[in-house]
């Protein structure tokens, strides 16, 4: 655990030395944690489910952020399939806090990948042992052209897939029965089913995927966020996951463009964000502004869920040296927000290309990253209180 310095205890100390007498101090009693009750999509929720639920909202109440990293345990800049490797891990000594990582080939035409879904349920298992966050996103094939998540050919697809009865209806369907099979089976060593913060149609505000604003209208996108929550909680008993919504803002926004096309209270857990702005630390420090306001608005818990700078570079191509420090601490710090997750370092052991978003041993930045990992405001996997077990003072409904 990191060692956190309490100034104003020492102050009160030396103002104490100095006083020659010693007047009666009445001190206020400690301030009495606030109950508070959030609400959850699904009602029949496991009781891990909803305790992480309730960890991810006291841990942002407590300005504190975890670090995640995407496919982090399953890959590095200069491994894969390797247990307990970790580039975040080999620069700092800690795991992440926060395990991200990618379903659509557990669900769909990819499945087949059987060595590499092996490596997900593994990572997985070993993540929650570790006590860890598990988030997956979902770049989820085109059921309609057969294309992948970027072929946005065909602006019907959202709408076959909501015609009962149609092939596409049916072959999404059975993707959905694929991630369900998968989710069932994905138990603790004491047997408990394993949380997972689900953010299915990411980006949603992007017009690159099969989803994004220019290939469906607002009532399509609404209509295919609320079935596929239907079919899963409530068709094939799903109750492990934590659904997050997580539009993309790389610009300073406002508040309506993160409730852009928003399904209702009643089918988000989780207010999540992507953000690749760069340089543009303005525009994060304002949007992370935007998304504590209407987290807490909402009783909402919320976090920057993809952000970074493609290979960790200034403008002119050459290392950014302080970017964890300045890019990612210094417009998030004191913010009431439970994440950062970074995206993939991506398996280049010859470093012939720079598609690397976190932390790895050997970049010029790996010392300003110990520096972020010290601070006492970042959370990783060793400071993390037991996120599977009711937090004090929160009610989860």
């Amino acid at each position: 655990m990191k060692i956190i310095v309490f100034v104003l205890a020492v102050l009160c100390c030396m103002f104490s030395a100095c006083s020659t007498s010693e007047p009666n101090i009445i001190t206020d009693p400690p301030e009495e944690k606030e109950e508070i009750t959030l609400e959850i999509v699904d009602k029949n929720a496991t009781h891990e489910t909803k305790a992480l639920l309730s960890n991810l909202w006291d841990i942002q109440s407590q300005s504190g952020l975890m670090f995640g990293h995407h496919d982090d345990l399953i890959y590095g800049r200069d491994w894969k399939s390797i247990q307990d490797r970790s580039d975040t891990k080999e620069v700092c000594g800690d795991y992440p806090a926060v395990f991200s990582l990618d379903f659509a080939q557990i669900m769909g035409a990819r499945s087949v990948n059987v060595e590499f879904n092996a490596d997900r349920r593994r990572t997985i298992l070993e993540a929650r042992e570790r006590g860890e966050v598990i988030t997956a996103c979902v770049h989820l094939d085109n059921p309609l052209t057969g294309g992948d998540a970027w072929d946005n050919s065909d602006n019907t697809v959202v709408q076959q897939i909501l015609i009962e009865g149609s092939d596409t209806n049916i072959k999404f369907k059975s993707w959905l029965d694929n991630l369900a099979t998968f989710l069932s089976d994905l138990k603790d060593s004491e047997g408990a089913l394993i949380p997972i913060i689900f953010r299915p149609f990411h980006e949603h505000t992007q017009t690159w995927s099969w989803w994004g604003q220019s290939m469906t209208t607002a009532d399509e996108f609404i209509g295919l966020w609320k079935f596929t929550i239907h079919y899963l909680r409530d068709e094939k008993g799903v109750h492990n996951l934590i659904y997050a919504i997580s539009p993309q803002l790389d610009f300073a926004s406002n508040k309506e463009k993160i409730l852009f096309r928003w399904p209702g209270d009643d089918y988000v857990d989780f207010i999540g964000m992507d953000s690749y702005h760069g340089r543009n630390t303005d525009a994060l420090n304002a949007n992370a502004k935007i998304l504590e306001e209407l987290s807490i608005e909402k009783k909402k818990p919320c976090g920057i869920t993809e952000t970074g700078i493609e290979g960790v570079r200034n403008s002119d191509g050459s290392n950014y040296a302080n970017y964890w420090t300045k890019e990612i601490l210094t417009p998030l710090i004191g913010k009431e927000i439970s994440m950062v997750v970074l995206w993939r370092n991506k398996y280049d052991p010859t470093h012939e290309g720079h598609h690397f978003y976190g932390p790895w041993k050997g970049h010029n930045s790996a010392q300003d990253f110990v520096t972020f990992y010290k601070s006492s405001f970042t959370r990783f996997s060793s400071d993390l209180p037991d996120m599977y077990e009711m937090a004090e003072g929160i009610t989860i409904q």
